[in-house]
């Protein structure tokens, strides 16, 4: 039965991408020139014409005939002059007459704006005339010009019409994006598709759509109603010199205030930011910022340091030509003012206001909050530009970031605390919308995280005015097999601080490297390790020989198109087949236990276990020569040591692209350089030496050490029991004598992982208060530190001043005073009656009252890579 229902549109290519047109179908072309609605009507017709279907063109515009003379083809002329009553009216009737299965061309539509001068009435004759035609079983071509009809028009046809086509140029060239097709649907349909010898191809790459998108003549976002804010009143003004033939790059003191002044409503006032915005950000940049603004209001610190450090990498002089290097971003802002909206139309404000005045949420109640917002409405404008955003990515995956406005700003990182959520964006228009405005709302959400709201009472931002903006991308990388990724990912820092031998230059910096989504590069997951690479002497490892295979990555986050969600897949699993591209760039052969590099690209016929390592990458591709000098031109123009994330990828021919996601200032530990460790310290007054210290610094003198044993910590079978101790620890970080009198705290693997089975599974919240993190090494017992050098989980406790130090207790250099914490009576009931049934793995002890009046002192050098613990 629906087989009878296809018909075609006369090009082959075109019937494949849509899955062929139906009877009942109205079809409307949105174009910048008539030529390109051209393009598709002719064939059209005459396809029709040949299956012997009654076809018939429409006549009321004033413009060039959209169809030639063709034989057996009707042309009927209907003159609009008599206003939208009489010449819908005669339409209709002309319609009714003709009957059923009869396929209609139209004029363009927007003439007949020109005609009625309102763009209501075109809306209104669409929404009376289409659905006749619907019913009547007829195929209807119809045209629309871009950028001449209001956001409300457009909206109204969309929701009418079965179809609604983009089609525009970029570069001489046509481009074809499906924005609407009712009752299809395939995983590459909503791409943009550029023609080529096989038909209309879909555009997959991240990098290549978003440079087609770039060179389009077409805007974002469609035109938005007029408003008398502030900084759209400088916009225009702004605009009219422009229009008015001015050089706007003229510093006039008139177009210089202006400029400054719109660069301060849309991005912010802070005295150094705004500094390098001054000497960088361009209007032609502020304007692109306005055309991808949803809503109103500033675009926050996140998507602000991101344009700030691509603007800067272009600007500044060098032998690497930036410009060649980055791929395009086409990122979209909802501003600021969109949360403080959505929180006064869904009763949400208040709800804000007490949970900011509240001494700690817990991870309970923030879930509450999270339905709350989950349930929360947007407004039918703000609806409009999400559909407007969606529609120009398509079924490309995204991700909406949270960019606060304290976000990524000098001194206060947020590193982690607010969410980013991933959009694997598959499905009809109406699920991706739907999955979209979760994703926002969590991240609006998150605002109120735990997390978050101690982070900031603990910066003294409690009453700072902090709004939420969200950065949205599109997510980098290529389609492989059913899965969505880039082929590099990772964290780049303008400073090493882990320097793990004296070879290494600190100031060359570091980056941290994954296979596949960044995700993995800036949280603690699982038994995985990134790539650690110093940028002075990239080849250097901190591990060597058969311990390599060990401390790599064994497991990819990528987005599951197939499965449309954001998903960890292991690495022998992606690779099954072994013919991902320049797989040979990533991986090295495991033979007799140890990695060796491939010679040859090809690698589909090798039978030996793969390994991630990188080796040909970092020998074969300027790769690091690129992010070095990347890092090496940002901190100069900042005039501080800065980390950044990003994405990159290697063609065919060896050539690097890098994708720069974000760039903010970097905050050091609290002491760099040398520090000196104290000698003669008494026999049993040291409770542990470590030789692996990442960050340094002297502490005041710590009352309470909390120590979880990890042999007994190992030994616990329960894992709810191993989930709450968390909580307990952070019960016992709040503590108002704990946070008085400081404490160090101890425990096994990864504080903070997500595995449990690898530490505790802590968050910033818990630990805030502590003034050493000592995580222990036991690896029989698979607690193995990571050097989490470049984690949010690392800058947390930079930006706290924690001292972090790893200890594996069997290692030369390193000492454990065990005895002595057997001995120490364990005070965790004192401070919580009711944890007693936690006695026996987590001990607290009040050293000054267990050792008459001593208290912990802990002294780190990083520069040696020493640190001792001991009682005085």
């Amino acid at each position: 039965m629906m087989e009878s229902r296809i018909v075609t549109s006369g090009l082959a290519s075109l019937d494949q991408v849509l899955q062929g047109l139906r009877l009942g179908d109205n079809v409307v072309w949105q174009v910048d020139r008539l030529e390109d609605y051209m393009h598709f009507a002719e064939p059209f017709a005459r396809q029709a014409i040949r299956d012997g279907r009654r076809t018939i063109y429409f006549r009321f515009a004033p413009h060039p005939p959209i169809l030639p003379a063709i034989e057996g083809l009707e042309t009927i002329t209907v003159s609009p002059h008599a206003g939208f009553d009489s010449f819908s009216g005669n339409l209709n009737q002309i319609i009714e007459a003709e009957g059923r299965e009869v396929f209609y061309i139209f004029d363009s539509l927007s003439a007949l704006v020109v005609e009625w001068a309102t763009d209501e009435l075109l809306a209104n004759f669409f929404q009376v005339t289409c659905p006749f035609l619907f019913e009547l079983d007829t195929v209807a071509y119809f045209a629309l010009t871009r950028g001449r009809h209001s956001h409300s028009s457009v909206a109204r046809i969309r929701d009418t019409t079965q179809l609604l086509l983009d089609v525009y140029q970029v570069k001489g060239e046509m481009c074809l994006q499906p924005i609407k097709v009712w009752d299809r649907y395939s995983p590459q349909m909503f791409l943009p598709h550029v023609i080529s010898d096989s038909g209309w191809t879909p555009v997959f790459g991240s990098g290549d759509a978003a440079a087609l998108s770039a060179s389009a003549s077409r805007k974002p976002l469609q035109a938005r109603a007029q408003s008398i804010a502030p900084w759209e009143s400088v916009y225009r003004r702004l605009m009219q010199y422009h229009e008015a033939g001015m050089d706007l790059d003229e510093k006039t003191p008139e177009i210089s205030a202006l400029k400054q002044e719109l660069s301060r409503m849309m991005i912010g006032t802070h005295p150094e930011f705004s500094r390098l915005v001054d000497n960088y950000i361009t209007l032609d940049d502020l304007f692109a910022i306005r055309d991808r603004l949803i809503g109103s209001g500033r675009i926050g610190g996140k998507a602000a340091g991101m344009l700030l450090a691509r603007r800067i990498l272009v600007a500044e002089p060098g032998e690497i030509d930036f410009a060649e290097v980055l791929e395009n971003h086409d990122s979209f802002y909802i501003g600021s003012d969109v949360f403080f909206t959505f929180l006064v139309n869904n009763d949400l404000f208040r709800l804000r206001l007490q949970l900011s005045r509240a001494t700690r949420i817990s991870h309970e109640e923030f879930a509450e909050v999270e339905k709350r917002f989950l349930a929360g409405r947007f407004s039918p404008e703000i609806m409009e530009q999400f559909r407007d955003m969606l529609a120009y990515f398509g079924q490309a995956p995204i991700i909406a970031r949270s960019s606060s406005l304290l976000e990524d700003s000098f001194g206060n990182a947020f590193a982690g605390k607010y969410h980013s959520e991933y959009c694997a964006n598959q499905g009809t228009p109406e699920d991706r919308l739907e999955a979209f405005l979760r994703a926002v709302k969590l991240v609006y959400a998150s605002a109120l995280n735990p997390d978050a709201m101690t982070y900031r009472r603990a910066r003294g931002l409690g009453e700072s005015d902090e709004q939420m903006a969200i950065l949205v991308q599109r997510v980098s990388g290529m389609p492989y097999k059913q899965y969505f990724f880039p082929s590099l990912a990772g964290v780049a820092f303008s400073r090493n601080l882990y320097a793990w031998t004296d070879r290494i230059d600190p100031a060359r910096g570091m980056i941290r490297l994954v296979f596949g989504l960044g995700t993995r590069a800036v949280n603690r997951v699982g038994n995985d390790y990134p790539r650690m690479i110093a940028v002075s002497h990239p080849q250097l490892r901190p591990e060597s020989g058969g311990r390599i295979a060990k401390y790599s990555q064994w497991e990819v986050d990528l987005i599951d198109l197939e499965h449309n969600e954001f998903a960890t897949r292991p690495l022998e699993e992606v690779l099954e087949g072994r013919d991902y591209p320049n797989l040979h760039l990533l991986v090295s052969l495991m033979k007799d236990g140890y990695p060796a590099d491939p010679w040859k690209s090809r690698l589909e016929t090798t039978t030996e276990a793969l390994v991630l390592t990188f080796s040909n990458l970092l020998a074969q591709t300027p790769f690091v020569g690129l992010i070095g000098e990347m890092l090496k031109r940002l901190e100069k123009a900042y005039g501080q040591p800065l980390d950044t994330e990003f994405t990159a990828a290697v063609d065919g021919a060896g050539r690097v692209r890098i994708n720069l996601l974000q760039c903010r200032p970097m905050r050091l530990p609290g002491a760099t350089g040398p520090v000196q460790l104290p000698e003669n310290i008494p026999p049993g007054r040291v409770l542990f030496r470590s030789g692996r210290t990442i960050s340094g610094g002297v502490t005041v003198p710590i009352r309470y050490l909390l120590f979880i044993d990890p042999a007994r910590y190992g030994a616990i079978e329960t894992p709810e029991v191993k989930k709450s101790l968390g909580r307990i620890v952070g019960r016992i970080n709040e503590h108002p004598d704990v946070a008085a009198g400081r404490i160090l705290m101890m425990g096994p693997g990864r504080w903070g992982s997500s595995n449990i089975e690898l530490g505790v599974n802590v968050t910033y919240a818990d630990i805030n208060n502590t003034a050493v993190l000592v995580e222990m090494a036991r690896e029989e017992a698979g607690q193995v530190p990571e050097v989490s050098y470049g984690t949010h989980f690392f800058l947390d406790l930079v930006e706290a001043q924690i001292i972090y130090l790893p200890v594996y207790p069997g290692d030369q250099e390193a000492e454990f005073n065990g005895a002595l914490f057997e001995k120490l009576p364990n005070v965790l009931t004192d401070l919580l009656p009711d944890a007693e049934r936690f006695r026996e793995i987590i001990r607290v002890f009040d050293l000054p009252a267990a050792t008459g009046g001593l208290h912990a002192h802990v002294v780190a050098d990083p520069q040696t890579q020493r640190a001792v613990c001991y009682l005085e």
